[in-house]
This record gives C-alpha cells, structure tokens and sequence, in this order.
C-alpha cells in the first residue's frame, strides 16, 4: 500500500511539475508578444504626432496664403481726407528733391538725373505702330511657312491660316 501511495504521489508531483514548465514557456510567449505589441504602438503614435504635425503646418500655410489672398483681392482703401484729391506733379517732385537732399553725398551720386532716367527709358519713349501686312507679303509668308513645313515633313493646316494676321479692309 506504501508502494502505491509512493507511486501516486510521484506521479501526480510530475504532472504538476510538468504543467508549471507550460506555463512558464507560455508566460515568456506572452511577455514577448506584448513587448513587440508596446513597440508598434509606441512607433504609431510618433507617426500620429508627426502626422498631427505636418497638418498643423498645412493649415497654418492655407491659412496664410488665405490671407494673402485676401490682401490682394481686397481693393485698398483710400483715407476719406485725401479722397478726391489729386496730387500735383510739382508737389511729388518737391518731396522726391526733399528726401534726397537727406542722403549723404556719396548715396546721392548714384541717384540718376531724372531728365537723364526718361531719355534712356524705353518704354517711355514712344514706339512706331507696327506695320500692316499687304496681300503680296501675307503670301509670300504664307509661301514660306508652306515651304518650311514641307521640307519638315509637316502637314499644313488651313487652321494656321487662321491664325495669321489678315490686312484690314479700310485704306489708311
């Protein structure tokens, strides 16, 4: 009866022992798991903040070019004093005289002559109003496209001809 009771006792302690050697290879599953499982959530939230971020920029540039937008389509206003009132050539040139007198001398040499600026000033000068084309010249430019675009290997449509500047039927 010892040897029985013995017997049962040994093999119910192995059983035990057995199921304790599970649980503890299960344990360090579950350890591991979590630890790789608080990692990716560590590295989503990053990306959440920097996302979060780089929203917060866009809506801070949108924002900004919302409102240079809104400057430039927004006519400026004029002060209700000054309104109506044109300014005198005389009167300009007199402040412009003003404030360069306040530059020092070695400034105001590289200032240029106003006579001096619209004599040299192309677009202030006036330019010839351009030529019309006669029917002889419109064909010869007419022949001459044809020509280049045959040696190209183009095809000639009749809607570039459209586009050419036909001369005006009233004489000048």
């Amino acid at each position: 009866m010892k040897k029985i009771f013995i017997l049962s006792m040994v093999i119910s302690f192995a059983m035990i022992c057995s199921c304790q050697k599970q649980n503890s290879a299960a344990e360090q599953q579950l350890a591991q798991r979590k630890t790789e499982l608080d990692a990716r959530e560590t590295a989503l939230d990053e990306r959440e903040k920097a996302l979060v971020e780089r929203e917060n920029a866009l809506v801070e540039r949108e924002k900004a070019l919302a409102g240079k937008e809104k400057a430039m389509t927004n006519p400026r206003t004029i002060p209700s004093g000054i309104q109506g009132q044109t300014p005198e050539p005389s009167q300009g040139n007199a402040e412009r005289d003003r404030r360069i007198q306040q530059l020092p001398p070695e400034v105001r040499a590289l200032v240029p002559d106003p006579s001096q600026v619209t004599a040299r000033d192309p677009a202030k000068q006036e330019r010839p109003a351009p030529r019309q084309l006669g029917p002889e010249d419109l064909q010869r430019q007419w022949q001459r496209n044809l020509d280049k675009a045959k040696m190209s290997g183009k095809a000639v449509s009749p809607a570039a001809d459209a586009t050419s500047p036909t001369p005006s039927s009233t004489p000048e």
